[in-house]
C-alpha cells in the first residue's frame, strides 16, 4: 500500500502506513503509525477506563490493607520488651533497590506524559527504561536477601528478621505483578496506531498501571524507613 501524507501536531508532514495492535506497522488493518511515532492527542476516554480504575483501586485497597495490618504488628511487636528483638543495618542493597524504584516512577511518568502528547515511540521507549529497573529492582532485593543469608540471619532468627523478610518478599511479589503489567501495556503499545479507539484504551491502561506501579514505590518508601528508622 502507498504511503498516505498526513500532518502531525506540530504542524510537519509525516508518513503513516496502515497497521494496528498486534502486528507489525504494515499490513491493511488497524490504524496507522508515522516514523516518529508522534501522532495526534486523543481525548475521551471509553467507559472501560472506568472499569480499570475500579480494579486498579480495589486491588490498591486490598494490598494497602494487608500491608497495613503488618505494619501494625511490626510496631506491637518491636515495642514489646517481653519479645526478642535485635534489628540489624539494612543491606546495602535495599538503598540500591530505593533508587531504582525511584528512576522506573520517573520513567514510567516520562513515558505517560508522552503518550498524552501523542509520541507513541518515545513513550514506548521509556516504559521499556521503567520494565528493565523493575526488573533490576526485584534482582537487588534477592541480593539483599542472599547477603543478609549469609551473614546468617534467617527467617526464624528473630522477630526482626522475620518482618524484614516478610515485608521486602511480599512487596516485591506485588512488584513482579506490576511489571507484568508494564510487560502487557509495552506489548499492546509497541507499534504505533492511529485507532482512536485503541489509542483511548492504551491511555486507560497506561492510568491504571502508572497507578498500581506509583503506589507501590510509595509503599516501599514507606517500609524502609519503617525498617531503618523504626527499631
Amino acid at each position: 500500500m502507498a504511503p498516505i501524507s498526513t500532518n502531525n501536531p506540530i504542524g510537519e508532514e509525516t508518513e503513516v502506513k496502515s497497521g494496528g495492535f498486534g502486528g507489525p506497522p504494515w499490513g491493511d488493518n488497524g490504524g496507522g503509525s508515522s516514523d516518529d511515532g508522534i501522532l495526534a492527542p486523543f481525548q475521551e476516554e471509553p467507559k472501560s477506563a472506568e472499569r480499570i480504575k475500579l480494579v486498579v483501586w480495589f486491588l490498591l485497597l486490598v494490598v494497602l490493607m494487608t500491608f497495613a495490618g503488618i505494619i501494625a504488628a511490626y510496631v506491637m511487636v518491636s515495642t514489646n520488651q517481653a519479645l526478642e528483638w535485635r534489628p540489624f543495618q539494612l543491606p546495602v542493597q535495599i538503598w540500591l533497590s530505593t533508587g531504582l524504584l525511584f528512576g522506573s516512577s520517573f520513567a514510567y511518568e516520562v513515558s505517560h506524559r508522552l503518550r498524552l502528547s501523542g509520541r507513541q515511540m518515545g513513550s514506548r521507549n521509556w516504559l521499556l527504561v521503567t520494565g528493565v529497573l523493575g526488573a533490576v529492582f526485584i534482582a537487588s532485593q534477592v541480593l539483599a536477601w542472599v547477603s543478609l543469608y549469609n551473614q546468617g540471619l534467617y527467617l526464624q532468627s528473630n522477630p526482626y528478621a522475620g518482618f524484614f523478610y516478610f515485608l521486602t518478599v511480599l512487596h516485591a511479589i506485588h512488584v513482579i505483578g506490576g511489571v507484568v503489567a508494564l510487560g502487557y501495556l509495552l506489548l499492546r503499545a509497541w507499534y504505533p496506531t492511529m485507532d482512536d479507539e485503541e489509542l483511548t484504551a492504551r491511555n486507560a491502561w497506561s492510568k491504571g498501571v502508572g497507578l498500581y506501579w506509583h503506589c507501590m514505590d510509595g509503599l516501599w518508601i514507606v517500609l524502609v524507613m519503617l525498617l531503618a528508622f523504626w527499631k
